[in-house]
Protein backbone atom coordinates (compact mmCIF):
# COMPACT_ATOMS: atom_id res chain seq x y z
CA UNK A 1 0.00 0.00 0.00
CA UNK A 2 2.70 2.37 0.50
CA UNK A 3 3.96 2.48 -3.19
CA UNK A 4 -0.03 3.64 -3.77
CA UNK A 5 0.14 6.01 -0.56
CA UNK A 6 3.40 7.58 -2.29
CA UNK A 7 2.06 8.10 -5.94
CA UNK A 8 -1.06 9.93 -4.45
CA UNK A 9 -3.65 7.00 -4.80
CA UNK A 10 -6.28 7.51 -2.04
CA UNK A 11 -8.55 4.61 -1.16
CA UNK A 12 -11.95 4.88 0.93
CA UNK A 13 -12.40 2.45 3.89
CA UNK A 14 -14.82 0.24 1.41
CA UNK A 15 -11.36 0.30 -1.22
CA UNK A 16 -13.19 2.80 -3.46
CA UNK A 17 -10.48 4.69 -5.51
CA UNK A 18 -10.75 8.49 -4.22
CA UNK A 19 -7.62 9.80 -5.76
CA UNK A 20 -5.78 8.78 -8.68
CA UNK A 21 -2.76 10.77 -7.93
CA UNK A 22 0.89 10.65 -9.93
CA UNK A 23 -0.41 6.70 -11.47
CA UNK A 24 1.00 7.95 -15.04
CA UNK A 25 4.53 7.45 -13.23
CA UNK A 26 4.12 3.69 -12.97
CA UNK A 27 1.68 3.25 -16.49
CA UNK A 28 -2.15 2.29 -16.30
CA UNK A 29 -1.14 -1.32 -16.55
CA UNK A 30 1.24 -2.03 -13.81
CA UNK A 31 -0.98 0.33 -11.62
CA UNK A 32 -4.26 -1.80 -12.31
CA UNK A 33 -1.64 -5.16 -11.55
CA UNK A 34 -0.70 -3.58 -8.44
CA UNK A 35 -4.60 -2.65 -7.49
CA UNK A 36 -5.07 -6.83 -8.28
CA UNK A 37 -2.33 -7.10 -6.02
CA UNK A 38 -3.75 -5.64 -3.63
CA UNK A 39 -7.65 -7.22 -3.60
CA UNK A 40 -9.42 -4.68 -4.88
CA UNK A 41 -10.41 -6.93 -7.62
CA UNK A 42 -13.21 -8.89 -6.17
CA UNK A 43 -13.34 -11.81 -8.91
CA UNK A 44 -13.30 -12.02 -12.93
CA UNK A 45 -15.57 -14.39 -14.38
CA UNK A 46 -14.23 -16.43 -18.18
CA UNK A 47 -16.64 -18.45 -20.06
CA UNK A 48 -14.74 -21.15 -21.35
CA UNK A 49 -15.13 -23.65 -23.99
CA UNK A 50 -14.06 -26.65 -22.61
CA UNK A 51 -14.88 -27.17 -18.60
CA UNK A 52 -12.51 -30.32 -17.90
CA UNK A 53 -9.60 -28.92 -19.64
CA UNK A 54 -9.73 -25.90 -18.30
CA UNK A 55 -10.26 -27.27 -14.64
CA UNK A 56 -7.37 -29.92 -15.50
CA UNK A 57 -5.20 -26.53 -16.52
CA UNK A 58 -6.27 -24.14 -14.09
CA UNK A 59 -7.06 -25.78 -11.17
CA UNK A 60 -2.74 -27.11 -10.79
CA UNK A 61 -1.31 -23.75 -11.95
CA UNK A 62 -3.80 -21.56 -9.41
CA UNK A 63 -2.94 -23.84 -6.53
CA UNK A 64 1.04 -23.91 -6.93
CA UNK A 65 0.41 -19.72 -7.18
CA UNK A 66 -1.84 -19.85 -3.85
CA UNK A 67 -5.27 -20.52 -4.77
CA UNK A 68 -7.29 -22.87 -3.28
CA UNK A 69 -10.68 -24.86 -4.78
CA UNK A 70 -13.37 -22.66 -3.94
CA UNK A 71 -16.60 -23.15 -5.48
CA UNK A 72 -17.47 -26.62 -7.66
CA UNK A 73 -20.64 -26.75 -9.81
CA UNK A 74 -21.62 -28.93 -12.68
CA UNK A 75 -20.92 -25.83 -15.56
CA UNK A 76 -18.37 -23.87 -13.44
CA UNK A 77 -14.95 -24.01 -10.74
CA UNK A 78 -13.76 -20.95 -8.92
CA UNK A 79 -10.19 -20.55 -7.14
CA UNK A 80 -9.84 -17.95 -4.32
CA UNK A 81 -6.85 -16.19 -2.90
CA UNK A 82 -7.67 -13.86 -0.26
CA UNK A 83 -10.84 -11.99 -1.32
CA UNK A 84 -10.20 -12.53 -4.75
CA UNK A 85 -11.37 -15.34 -6.99
CA UNK A 86 -11.50 -16.36 -10.45
CA UNK A 87 -14.15 -18.26 -11.77
CA UNK A 88 -14.41 -20.35 -14.81
CA UNK A 89 -17.81 -21.38 -16.55
CA UNK A 90 -18.69 -23.42 -19.34
CA UNK A 91 -19.97 -21.27 -22.33
CA UNK A 92 -23.00 -22.43 -23.91
CA UNK A 93 -22.95 -24.47 -27.15
CA UNK A 94 -24.56 -21.04 -29.04
CA UNK A 95 -21.44 -19.04 -27.88
CA UNK A 96 -18.24 -21.18 -28.55
CA UNK A 97 -18.08 -19.40 -32.43
CA UNK A 98 -16.30 -17.41 -33.19
CA UNK A 99 -13.80 -19.14 -30.48
CA UNK A 100 -11.72 -16.47 -28.37
CA UNK A 101 -8.74 -14.45 -29.29
CA UNK A 102 -7.46 -12.26 -27.18
CA UNK A 103 -6.64 -9.29 -29.78
CA UNK A 104 -10.61 -8.83 -30.16
CA UNK A 105 -12.22 -6.62 -28.36
CA UNK A 106 -12.24 -8.19 -24.32
CA UNK A 107 -9.68 -9.99 -22.27
CA UNK A 108 -6.10 -9.60 -23.11
CA UNK A 109 -4.32 -11.66 -20.53
CA UNK A 110 -3.84 -12.95 -17.08
CA UNK A 111 -0.72 -11.73 -15.00
CA UNK A 112 -0.27 -13.27 -11.83
CA UNK A 113 2.77 -12.27 -9.19
CA UNK A 114 5.98 -14.91 -8.78
CA UNK A 115 7.55 -14.29 -5.63
CA UNK A 116 11.13 -14.38 -7.02
CA UNK A 117 12.72 -15.24 -10.16
CA UNK A 118 13.44 -18.75 -9.14
CA UNK A 119 9.83 -18.92 -8.46
CA UNK A 120 8.84 -18.29 -12.30
CA UNK A 121 11.78 -20.71 -13.37
CA UNK A 122 10.39 -23.50 -11.15
CA UNK A 123 6.66 -22.54 -12.86
CA UNK A 124 8.38 -22.92 -16.57
CA UNK A 125 9.87 -26.01 -15.89
CA UNK A 126 6.47 -26.95 -14.73
CA UNK A 127 4.69 -25.95 -17.18
CA UNK A 128 7.07 -27.07 -19.83
CA UNK A 129 7.16 -30.44 -18.11
CA UNK A 130 2.84 -30.39 -18.51
CA UNK A 131 3.89 -29.83 -22.23
CA UNK A 132 1.98 -26.28 -21.85
CA UNK A 133 3.96 -24.13 -25.13
CA UNK A 134 5.92 -21.39 -23.26
CA UNK A 135 5.24 -18.00 -25.81
CA UNK A 136 8.11 -16.11 -27.47
CA UNK A 137 10.90 -18.59 -25.86
CA UNK A 138 13.53 -17.19 -28.29
CA UNK A 139 13.19 -13.72 -25.91
CA UNK A 140 12.56 -16.35 -22.23
CA UNK A 141 12.39 -14.68 -19.34
CA UNK A 142 12.71 -11.14 -20.90
CA UNK A 143 9.81 -11.17 -23.37
CA UNK A 144 8.24 -8.82 -22.00
CA UNK A 145 10.88 -6.25 -21.65
CA UNK A 146 14.33 -5.17 -19.99
CA UNK A 147 13.71 -6.38 -16.00
CA UNK A 148 10.91 -7.89 -16.85
CA UNK A 149 11.15 -11.26 -15.44
CA UNK A 150 7.90 -13.72 -16.45
CA UNK A 151 6.65 -16.87 -17.96
CA UNK A 152 4.03 -16.09 -21.04
CA UNK A 153 2.18 -19.40 -22.23
CA UNK A 154 -1.64 -19.99 -22.92
CA UNK A 155 -4.34 -21.56 -21.70
CA UNK A 156 -6.48 -24.44 -23.76
CA UNK A 157 -8.99 -21.39 -25.11
CA UNK A 158 -5.52 -19.67 -25.88
CA UNK A 159 -6.06 -16.86 -23.37
CA UNK A 160 -2.41 -15.46 -22.41
CA UNK A 161 -1.13 -15.46 -18.91
CA UNK A 162 1.97 -14.31 -17.47
CA UNK A 163 3.82 -15.53 -14.36
CA UNK A 164 5.59 -12.15 -13.21
CA UNK A 165 8.61 -11.77 -10.74
CA UNK A 166 9.48 -8.39 -9.37
CA UNK A 167 11.79 -6.09 -10.71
Amino acid sequence: MSILKELGVIFNRDKQLVQMGETRKLGIWKFILLCISFHFVLNMMLYVSNLKQTEEFWGWLLEELGYTSFQKWESGHSWKLGDTYLVFVQAEDKYLDPSYHRCRVGLNHLAFHASLRQHVDEMTKKLEDREVHILYSDKHPFAGEENYYAVFFEDPDRIKVEIVAPE
